[in-house]
């Protein structure tokens, strides 16, 4: 997995063979890799309109898939296995545009990966493109991880929300009586790891300690939490497209004040705890429960802004539940590999607004 926050490329190799029998997965081995800072650069670019965007595009896809190809050899020299243990990667890709209807019901989703090269650097079977198929049936294509959410972490009779905290936020809402919704609830740490970069030069905001220092400013709040986005119904997703520093800076230079940095900061993570607050009271009042995933899930200043906006809701992370908070998105996706090679659907249309299931993915032989 290599979500929007441009972090790296969390690897995991996990056996699903006693899930038959009602048994947990088992992750047999985790590893992380950084991106490059010229790979990270690149991508973010290319998230912009540019010059000789294709050719970069394609460049920069070959240089995640050689990437991810250490990743996978990493993670069979931790379990000493062979390749031929090994069913397929799963492997997501890096999104540089996502805009699911955008014209007559008809839209895209792009993510930057060279599958056909990943399969040749590891000889394994290499499933990815998981969004496309689902956009094409008139879905988001997001969140998609709601159904693996919903096998691992659904307890009967309780009403249990898993929050992806990632370069977005999305929060999969698990029913006592076994209905699931699931959405993005807007921008987390693509624009809390950007202001911070821009201001102290790190990729992000250590624990949350700048940000536990500052002010949060309720006119630029309330100036972040007008938008459209945050009235619309479910389904909906979001990404770099709509929230990005850009889009931030317009916010303050709107405003009649100028603002210390760390007070901006202090208000983004207010206001990334605020959107998925929201979420929770208009969609899923009776939750008691709320596990957290993700690189957000080590902000602990992100994690008591939530718990003073939700008394009565016990925020964990998915570690106390089984499944470090390291693994969940990169298992996600070997969940959906495995889905796509069994030929199940891997979408929930409750979720997504897909016309039906869908097996999603594209599969690249060895």
């Amino acid at each position: 997995m290599s979500g929007t926050s441009l972090d790296g490329v969390d690897g995991v190799l996990v056996d699903f063979s006693a899930q038959s029998s009602g048994a947990a997965l088992c992750v047999l081995a985790h590893t992380h890799s950084p991106l490059p800072p010229a790979l990270r650069a690149e991508a973010l670019a290319l998230n912009r309109s540019g010059a000789d965007e294709l050719h970069r595009s394609a460049l920069a896809a070959n240089a995640l898939s050689v990437l991810e190809a250490e990743v996978v050899r990493t993670l069979l020299a931790q379990a000493d296995l062979s390749p031929a243990a090994v069913r397929a990667i799963g492997a997501h890709g890096l999104t540089l545009r996502h805009q699911p209807g955008l014209h007559d019901g008809l839209g895209y989703t792009l993510q930057m990966h060279n599958g056909a090269l990943l399969a040749e650097l590891t000889g394994l079977d290499v499933v990815c493109d998981f969004r496309t198929r689902d956009v094409a049936a008139g879905g988001q294509g997001a969140p998609l991880v709601c159904a693996f959410h919903q096998a691992l972490f659904a307890q009967p009779g309780a009403d249990v929300a898993v929050l992806n905290l990632g370069g977005q936020s999305n929060v999969t809402l698990l029913r006592s009586g076994g209905g699931i919704l699931g959405f993005d609830c807007g921008p987390a740490n693509a624009l809390l790891d950007g202001w911070c970069e821009r201001h102290l030069g790190h990729a992000f905001d250590d624990a949350g300690r700048w940000a536990a220092g500052g002010q949060a400013d309720a006119a630029l709040l309330g100036a972040l939490l007008n938008e459209p986005f945050f009235t619309r119904r479910p389904p909906k997703s979001t990404g770099r497209d709509d929230f990005n520093l850009a889009w931030l800076d317009a916010k303050l230079a709107a405003l009649p004040a100028s603002l210390a940095p760390q007070d901006v900061q202090a208000t983004l993570s207010a206001f990334v705890a605020r959107t998925v607050a929201d979420a929770l009271r208009l969609d899923a009042p009776a939750t008691r429960e709320l596990l957290v995933a993700g690189g957000g899930a080590f902000n602990l200043d992100l994690l008591q802004r939530l718990r003073a906006l939700l008394p009565g809701v016990a925020v964990l992370t998915t570690g106390d539940r089984g499944l470090d908070v390291s693994h969940v998105e990169a298992t996600a996706f070997a969940w959906l590999a495995q889905a796509h090679v069994q030929r199940l659907a891997g979408n929930r249309v409750e979720v997504t607004g897909a016309r039906g299931p869908r097996v999603l993915g594209a599969l690249y032989p060895a």
